[in-house]
């Protein structure tokens, strides 16, 4: 997360929007020592006082998926959209340039989901995206022969991020005076981080 505190973001709302919209993170964790990035599409669960989870799959061949049975700390970044900024854009003199940008981290513990929770998962996963893409119909697995699921299914390894930590960066030019928003706004014009600067986000 970036230091300064004008960017942090806390309200957990907003965090779990952005993190459902940007679906697909990056998880980061260190597994016997050696450093690990994996990326993979997540299905967020809100159980209110029984927890907040997200659950994802990975390939069995992965460098990772093979700790999942004994479970690992990890964290889950959830990139959303970004831009360079220039200086220029500010009208004001000594700026120099930076990014702008909005993410999500979630911090916690990773353990191994029985092959009912995967196939629950699967069906999950592909429903919500499959929602994105309306007025499409969605695609179910019912599409597929059942023992061409099994095979793929016997090719991954579903888990489960167990969150303890939920922070948020939304770097949006919030240490900046109004009229160099406004400036950095009118340079960007239909770009989502001009949106995201402008609260339509």
């Amino acid at each position: 997360m970036h230091p300064a505190k004008a960017f942090h973001v806390e309200d957990r709302a907003r965090l779990l929007a952005s993190l459902s919209d940007h679906s697909f993170v990056t998880l980061c964790a260190s597994v016997a020592g050696r450093p690990f990035a994996a990326q993979a599409p997540v299905v967020v669960r809100d159980l209110g006082s029984d927890g907040l989870f997200l659950d994802f799959h990975l390939s069995r061949m992965n460098a990772v998926a093979g700790a999942v049975v004994t479970g690992f700390s990890a964290v889950a970044l959830a990139t959303g959209p970004h831009a360079y900024v220039s200086p220029d854009w500010y009208g004001t003199d000594d700026q120099v340039p930076t990014w702008n940008y909005v993410s999500v981290e979630a911090g916690g513990f990773v353990t191994p989901l029985s092959e009912a929770e995967t196939v629950q998962l699967l069906d999950d996963l592909s429903a919500q995206e499959e929602a994105r893409l309306l007025p499409k119909p969605p695609w179910t697995r019912d599409k597929m022969t059942p023992a061409k699921f099994d095979a793929m299914l016997r090719g991954i390894v579903g888990a489960r991020l167990h969150v303890e930590r939920l922070e948020g960066t939304f770097k949006l030019g919030q240490n900046k005076r109004d009229a160099e928003r406004a400036g950095v706004i009118a340079a960007l014009g239909d770009h989502p981080v001009a949106g995201w600067m402008r609260g339509e986000s």
